[in-house]
């Protein structure tokens, strides 16, 4: 196997192959590749809708499953899914024909961020608002920034933009890169300007703990150059002591009276959060949002400060922030039938499980809250966080609780159990409920689901189109 110091990019490259190309960053990368004239071609064993219809309609090859032959016309270039294990066919014939590799983050970096200015949004939690707030910023700015989101920003209609500007915005993952190498992809970037949200234990698959995790993220603040900005959230303490190794000029933003970008007051006003913010102790702007929440009030705040030292007009960033529709499967409302609200979220760790549903409280004060939950990740599927749940839903007033898929992949005594999840929210006085499938919880919620309830369903995967199927049956 290359190394990874040899794993070189050709200087001229005209074909690309992606293995795995229906991942949700892989398919971006392809679309941006073709976009910018490549010849792009990929595979990927799970070939449905809608990533293989939008690749399709670029005019992007797609072959079902992985064989040798998909790299019968010697491409110039294979980029390897994060997923993609060093026994998979494609590999083989890659190492076999000499193929020059590399991994997703390489692949943009050299093709897209490399030259620009890197603005790289990095943390546990609100990555992909925070860069697709930027990103929106920037674009209503004229700058036409590139980036790559890791969800659908519904201003553009996609998650991500070549772009003709000086800046391109890109969602720094702590996540592993490739099988051929395990440090975290946002290691990939050097940023001129980087927003750091928060730090916590995560990923349990490939981190061991904590400590493990402060230090990829310690990584990546040493990489920064020494001009560089980093703006740091003043949430977590982890996050001060992280910062305070920063070789470049750092500021932290938040709540905190001595940090010098504040949200003095936030109030909610649905389908508005308004923000008072002040800059050193002195009065800077009110904004307001469509956003629900505390946390995208100060995923907001990280990106005013990052726009100002940009220089982009105060009038500006208002209106950015004012017209920013949202991201697909962040707090979206799927649909309202009978006066019952479906809301569909992303959150799957214990704090943005929590975080996510203090939000909807914001904006649905007087509804009954019905959260819908699918552990789902790798490590929500294990038990490293079985009793940290438990406090996870205090602002629900029903808690539907599904089976965690694909649980033997993992090993029966790491094994996450929504029963007993259930049972400890019950001693905690809450309303919950253990169901073993997807139809299950359709059926109950049919039944109880009453006219002003919100039903807040939270996953990392699609959960079986349950918002969908839910909304046809009520």
């Amino acid at each position: 196997m290359q190394n990874l110091q040899d794993n070189r990019i050709p200087e001229e490259v005209k074909s690309i192959h992606l293995i795995a190309i229906c991942g949700g960053g892989m398919g971006a990368l392809a679309g941006m590749l073709k976009e910018d004239g490549f010849e792009v071609t990929g595979s990927d064993h799970h070939v449905y809708p809608p990533m293989s219809t939008l690749l399709s309609e670029q005019g992007i090859q797609i072959a079902e499953g992985f064989r040798p032959e998909n790299l019968s016309h010697k491409p110039d270039l294979v980029v390897v899914g994060n997923a993609v294990s060093k026994d998979n066919p494609e590999v083989k014939t890659m190492f076999e024909m000499c193929r020059p590799f590399c991994s997703l983050p390489q692949a943009l970096n050299r093709f897209f961020v490399h030259g620009k200015g890197a603005l790289t949004v990095v943390g546990t939690h609100g990555k992909t608002t925070t860069s697709a707030l930027l990103a929106w910023v920037l674009s209503t700015a004229g700058l036409d920034p590139g980036f790559m989101v890791g969800g659908i920003l519904k201003n553009f209609g996609r998650n991500y933009n070549i772009g003709t500007g000086p800046y391109f915005v890109v969602e720094g993952d702590e996540y592993d890169t490739a099988f051929f190498d395990k440090g975290p992809k946002f290691l990939h970037y050097t940023p001129s300007r980087a927003i750091l949200t928060n730090v916590e234990f995560d990923h349990a698959d490939i981190y061991r703990d904590l400590d493990h995790v402060k230090q990829a993220f310690a990584d990546f603040i040493m990489t920064m150059p020494e001009e560089a900005l980093l703006v740091a959230s003043d949430a977590a303490p982890v996050v001060r002591e992280l910062t305070a190794q920063a070789p470049c000029w750092n500021v932290m933003y938040g709540f905190e009276e001595e940090s010098p970008w504040r949200l003095e007051n936030v109030y909610f006003d649905a389908p508005w959060t308004r923000l008072e913010v002040t800059r050193r102790g002195k009065p800077f702007g009110a904004f307001r949002i469509p956003l629900m929440g505390r946390h995208n009030a100060s995923n907001a705040l990280a990106v005013i400060a990052v726009a100002d030292d940009l220089r982009i007009p105060k009038d500006l960033i208002t209106h950015a922030l004012e017209t920013f529709e949202g991201i697909r499967r962040r707090q979206e409302v799927r649909g309202v039938k009978r006066g019952i609200t479906v809301i569909d979220d992303f959150a799957h760790h214990p704090t943005e499980v929590a975080e996510t549903l203090a939000a909807v409280r914001t904006f649905y004060a007087t509804s009954r809250i019905v959260a819908v939950f699918e552990p789902r990740t790798n490590s929500s599927r294990r038990n490293v966080f079985q009793n940290v749940y438990t406090e996870s839903f205090d602002d629900a007033d029903l808690v539907c609780i599904r089976k965690p898929p694909m649980l033997d992949e993992i090993p029966i005594e790491e094994r996450f159990s929504s029963e007993q999840l259930t049972q400890d929210l019950s001693s905690r006085g809450k309303n919950a409920f253990f169901f073993p499938d997807t139809e299950a919880i359709i059926e109950y919620l049919i039944k109880v689901a009453r006219p002003q309830d919100v039903i807040l369903v939270m996953s990392s995967g699609g959960f079986d189109n349950i918002h969908e199927r839910l909304l046809q049956r009520l």
